[in-house]
């Protein structure tokens, strides 16, 4: 039996790294992956990102199933193209992938049915958000509608950030979109305050497999501090979510999302994170929806799950995840991404990689931003490395990741020193 995983990132590394455990399997492709997967014995990269190209290739190959990492494929309708050629595919089709490539979409879909969020606007005129911001205060959020690598947000804190990102997000007013794009468009929304974790769950159309919780860490900075990032970090579970607040999350958040979404006729299959917002009386808030696992938080994930992944995927994709359930390694994992040099801005690449350590049962470096360059691994992206290990609590799983991470380098190496504070302070 063969699989594909298509990505480069982190998140790749982790969900091909799993699957690679599965009984009797022969291979499993990463498309086109990175250097960490080019290392390990039972992955392979193939240099394909073209959807027409993959859908070739898993039916020259006779792949069983293909799981997509990365949102810009989904949104691109790559989940269209593979079941329109008879071919097994897990993730949601480029119209429920709106949820996540429409900000707009998403938060004109959670008001239709009801789903708690934080109220919003929509602008595409750069002078009528500038005054929307004005009239509302801050502190202030603005989002970029579309596809930002987890990087279009800005908590602005006062109004000089607020209106900054405006100008970043926007053309100046009279400005006209190039020829063959859609203009852009800012939400500005509501501050929420409270604590944020990532609920993750798996979709079948109707049903729905919860994942282990995580949190994780938005800001590049100690302390919360500095500009959001794709993600710095993440640990699981998350203290944060109680069994009050999971049934919460479920019963006003993800079900009435998979229902709503079957009722407006685009039921969803695939991966789908809420980013919950959870306040101190214990509410739920919708801050976000992305069609796919989280990255980082899928590397802990995949670090304590015990059942087999691909027999939740095959369940999956024929509509049956009400026949299985997930079990966990009861330790807590955790993840620390190790940033190249400008990141989160433009990151510089290029930079040799060394002190790799040799993987084990409780820890795993996932390589995202990697390449090989004659023979040495080096730096390729803005989140190059998720140290990730799995101990009884999270201070052991903390001093486990740190512990390794001084042993690796590479110029420019940046990260927090503090990933799962929220935890270790509850």
């Amino acid at each position: 039996m063969k699989l594909m995983v298509i990505g480069s990132g982190g998140r790749e590394h982790a969900l091909a790294w799993r699957l690679a455990k599965t009984p009797g399997l022969q291979k499993v492709f990463v498309t086109p992956g990175n250097a960490g997967t080019a290392r390990e014995r039972e992955l392979e990269n193939v240099n394909l990102t073209n959807p027409e190209a993959l859908a070739d290739f898993a039916a020259k190959h006779k792949v069983h199933l293909t799981v997509v990492g990365p949102e810009a494929p989904l949104a691109a309708g790559i989940v269209n193209l593979f079941r329109d050629r008879g071919l097994k595919i897990f993730g949601p089709t480029r119209e429920a992938a709106q949820l996540e490539s429409s900000k707009d979409f998403a938060k004109r879909f959670m008001a239709r049915h009801n789903i708690p969020t934080a109220r919003f606007a929509t602008f595409s005129d750069s002078r009528a958000a500038h005054a929307y911001v004005d009239q509302q205060g801050a502190p202030i959020v603005i989002k970029a509608d579309g596809l930002a690598a987890g990087k279009g947000v800005v908590v602005a804190m006062d109004l000089s950030e607020a209106h900054d990102a405006i100008d970043r997000m926007l053309p100046a007013s009279g400005d006209s979109p190039a020829k063959d794009s859609a203009p852009a468009r800012v939400l500005i929304e509501e501050f929420l305050e409270g604590e944020e974790a990532s609920f993750i769950v798996m979709v079948d159309g109707k049903n729905v497999l919860p994942l282990a919780s995580t949190q994780d860490h938005k800001r590049i900075g100690d302390g919360d501090t500095g500009p959001n990032t794709g993600g710095m970090g993440a640990y699981s579970p998350a203290p944060v979510v109680t069994p009050e607040v999971h049934a919460r999350a479920m019963r006003e958040i993800i079900l009435p999302t998979v229902r709503g979404m079957a009722a407006d006729g685009i039921p969803y299959t695939g991966f789908l994170y809420a980013g919950l917002m959870i306040g101190k009386d214990g509410s739920v808030k919708t801050v976000e929806f992305n069609c796919r696992l989280g990255d980082p938080e899928t590397q802990p994930i995949m670090m304590r799950l015990k059942s087999d992944l691909l027999t939740l995927l095959d369940h999956a994709v024929a509509g049956r995840l009400n026949l299985v359930e997930a079990s966990w390694d009861r330790r807590v994992a955790l993840g620390v991404v190790l940033a190249a040099a400008n990141y989160p801005g433009t990151p510089r690449t290029g930079d040799l990689i060394s002190g790799l350590p040799q993987d084990s049962d409780d820890s795993h470096v996932f390589h995202a931003g990697t390449t090989e360059r004659d023979g040495r691994i080096v730096t390729a992206g803005g989140r190059v490395l998720c140290v990730t290990t799995l101990a009884d609590n999270v201070r052991q799983a903390q001093k486990r990741a740190y512990d390794i991470i001084i042993d690796l380098h590479f110029d420019g190496m940046q990260y927090r020193r503090d990933i799962g504070h929220r935890a270790v302070s509850r």
